[in-house]
């Protein structure tokens, strides 16, 4: 996997964590101190960082949300509102706590990593490689300015609702770092007659299932997190769960997800090549993919097999990503057919279902 890494002669980057454990301050300061190209800074509540930050202006803040004194969201807020910085969320797998990190995503977060649960000795070699590849790629994001108006939907003719209608055709969508508010965007704008869509976006599970209910509240068509054997349905997108690959299958003459425990793909669990290379084999010249804001190359090797297997590819451009990675990797190597903006998304992918219906 090509990783960014800072030069020779750069300075490292600077991240600042805010968490009023001490548990957790000295397991990401193992984990991310290790690190050649990073140093760590910690302060035990927003009120110590905003005093370290007169003096240090920090590459990426590592948050947590519930802390004494001042809480996670009023901190991220007034950092958005007076300096905006990359901030990655630290937050508990606990309901409460994926429901105020989806709330964090929304006030301008980038990604969410779950608190170390075991001691830094004991700490799972690949959970700790995804909090590092985490805020790595929020230290080489690009912040986008944030709405102040509620999201806008583009008019799109649509026909009649047809919820429940087996796909003719199926969408894929892979996306990472600045994922969820382009995955926001991008389905809010989606018609009820829309091709079934199945979505993998770098997230750590039990995070998924809230990030789908708040997804099915802002848009037209179904949102829900995948399951086992789950239709894909005309109008519905299915959000893949964190820490299991989900992929397309075909069962008699319809599309279905099987969702699976298995080794990490490209670095990742949920991968999207997983869904892309199974996208390949089901759905062939019937697909459509689409990549879209996220460091790494995940997806990019799957997109160019979708591509060969027939299936028209789209790539979101460089200038409406927040890392413009594997968009990047999938064009490098010739599986995107037309590279288009976040904003432009929707009806490329209509228009290209479309083609498919008439070939």
């Amino acid at each position: 996997m090509p990783e960014l890494q800072r030069n020779p002669g750069q300075p490292p980057i600077q991240v600042l964590v805010v968490d009023d454990s001490a548990v957790v301050r000295q397991a990401l300061t193992a984990v991310l101190g290790q690190e050649r190209d990073m140093r760590v800074v910690t302060a035990q509540d927003p009120i110590f960082a905003l005093q370290k930050m007169q003096t240090l202006r920090p590459d990426v803040i590592v948050l947590d949300l519930e802390m004494p004194r001042m809480d996670g969201i009023t901190f991220l807020r007034r950092l958005m509102k007076d300096d905006p910085l990359p901030v990655v969320i630290c937050s508990s797998l606990a309901a409460r706590g994926a429901e105020a990190a989806m709330l964090a995503l929304e006030e301008g977060a980038l990604s969410v990593i779950t608190k170390p649960q075991l001691g830094v000795r004991d700490f799972l070699h690949e959970s700790a490689m995804q909090i590092i590849d985490t805020v790595r790629a929020a230290a080489y994001s690009r912040l986008r300015r944030r709405r102040a108006a509620p999201l806008h939907r583009p008019p799109i003719e649509t026909g009649a609702p047809v919820l429940g209608t087996t796909t003719d055709q199926v969408v894929v969508v892979g996306a990472s770092t600045g994922g969820t508010e382009a995955l926001r965007e991008l389905l809010s704008a989606m018609p009820v007659d829309c091709a079934g869509i199945v979505v993998v976006q770098h997230m750590p599970e039990l995070f998924t299932a809230a990030f789908a209910k708040r997804l099915n509240e802002v848009c037209r068509i179904e949102v829900k997190e995948a399951e086992d054997g789950d239709g894909i349905l005309v109008g519905r997108a299915l959000i893949a769960p964190g820490n299991r690959h989900t992929e397309v299958a075909r069962s008699g003459g319809r599309y279905v997800v099987r969702v699976s425990d298995g080794p990490l793909v490209s670095r990742h669990r949920p991968s999207v090549d997983v869904l892309f290379h199974s996208a390949a084999r089901a759905a062939g010249s019937n697909g459509v993919g689409v990549i879209m804001t996220g460091m790494g190359d995940d997806g990019a090797n799957g997109m160019l097999e979708m591509r060969r297997a027939g299936a028209y590819n789209l790539a979101q451009d460089e200038a409406s990503c927040v890392v413009y990675g594997m968009p990047k990797e999938a064009v490098e190597r010739g599986g995107v057919d037309a590279v288009v903006p976040l904003q432009a998304l929707p009806k490329a992918i209509l228009d290209a279902v479309r083609r498919g219906r008439r070939a």
